[in-house]
């Protein structure tokens, strides 16, 4: 093979790859729609005509019979379609997306028991993710939307914006992150984390977001005659920056904050290329104290976020409760104002 039929060859696998994507997309788009029509076809007979169990199972072995190797429409199949229609029916904003992601990932989002705001959410974070079935069990599990929610100002920087994003999902560093998929034993030390998350870094990026590239660990930098070590550094493609991670199994101390500062002026002045932008640092402690932290925090010159990890899945109760909390307190600011 000559060079150009190589080349040839490779630029139609590219064609193929391009739209074998694109047809895939369109299929699924068409499913979830033929569905949701379906949904609203027989939402509508149920409510007009009072139809129940007996004239959904007869239309399931009509369809069956004129279509014997169609799959999908028993009868409980058939009122997942209705439940599905009447769930975003009313929303003119969600009914659009549903569009987007797989029926698969449709059916995890419309069992889980929440309000159709988290939906939404679970909804765009498919989309932007393309989260397989797994994936998006798992944040769901980790109960990652109410800890989204607690991480309110810890918004990444960034120079642009995606079409159509508002405070788009995976667009924060998270208050609380759940690093429970580690499985640590009841003592462990900083090694036993960094080397279980890079043991795991697929699903530490899904924890932290999948524009985070990882790049190494004890990530050598030399300073003078010196060498330090980052434990994780990470490319995030959002913000155009390098991210280093250093990981703490106590609680936050402001010394911890001088140490990434450091970090980030060298990899800076060494490591940063030409267009992109400053360094960012993330401190992962076991626990912090708020106050501590926005005393440490008041006149940092360095983009630094300090965050707890926990190694347990927390109460979703919990969460909701945190959530009221910090909602009451703003509310109560706001009548004093």
């Amino acid at each position: 093979m000559n060079d150009k039929e190589k080349q040839t060859t490779i630029n139609i696998l590219e064609m193929v790859n391009k739209h074998r994507n694109t047809i895939y997309l369109k299929i699924n788009e068409e499913l979830v729609s033929l569905y949701y029509e379906i949904g609203e076809l027989l939402s509508n007979m149920i409510n007009k005509e009072k139809w129940g169990h007996k004239n959904i199972e007869t239309i399931s072995k009509q369809i069956k019979q004129h279509i014997p190797t169609i799959k999908g429409f028993e009868r409980p199949n058939l009122y997942r379609m209705v439940q599905f229609y009447e769930t975003y029916r009313d929303n003119v904003i969600v009914s659009p997306l549903v569009r987007k992601i797989s029926w698969t990932n449709n059916l995890i989002i419309l069992h889980h028991k929440s309000s159709i705001e988290e939906k939404e959410f679970y909804i765009r974070l498919c989309i932007k993710n393309n989260y397989s079935k797994r994936e998006l069990e798992r944040q769901i599990a980790s109960h990652y939307y109410e800890r989204y929610l607690l991480s309110d100002g810890n918004e990444l920087p960034s120079e642009k914006t995606l079409i159509d994003e508002n405070d788009y999902p995976n667009t924060r560093i998270l208050e609380i992150n759940d690093l429970s998929f580690l499985d640590l034993p009841s003592c462990y030390g900083e090694k036993d984390v960094r080397d279980g998350l890079v043991n795991n870094i697929r699903d530490f990026i899904l924890e932290i977001g999948k524009d985070f590239s990882f790049i190494g660990k004890e990530y050598r930098i030399t300073v003078g005659n010196t060498d330090y070590y980052i434990d994780l550094l990470f490319f995030n493609r959002y913000t155009n920056s390098l991210v280093a991670f250093e990981l703490k199994i106590d609680k936050f101390r402001p010394e911890y904050l001088s140490k990434m500062n450091f970090y980030l002026e060298a990899l800076d002045r060494q490591e940063r290329r030409g267009r992109e932008n400053p360094s960012i640092g993330i401190i992962l402690c076991s626990e912090k104290d708020q106050a501590v932290v926005e005393y440490a925090m008041s006149k940092n010159p360095y983009p630094v976020y300090i965050s707890e990890y926990i190694t347990k899945t927390l109460d979703k109760k919990m969460l909701e409760n945190k959530i009221m909390q910090i909602r009451n307190l703003f509310d109560n600011a706001d009548h004093k104002l």
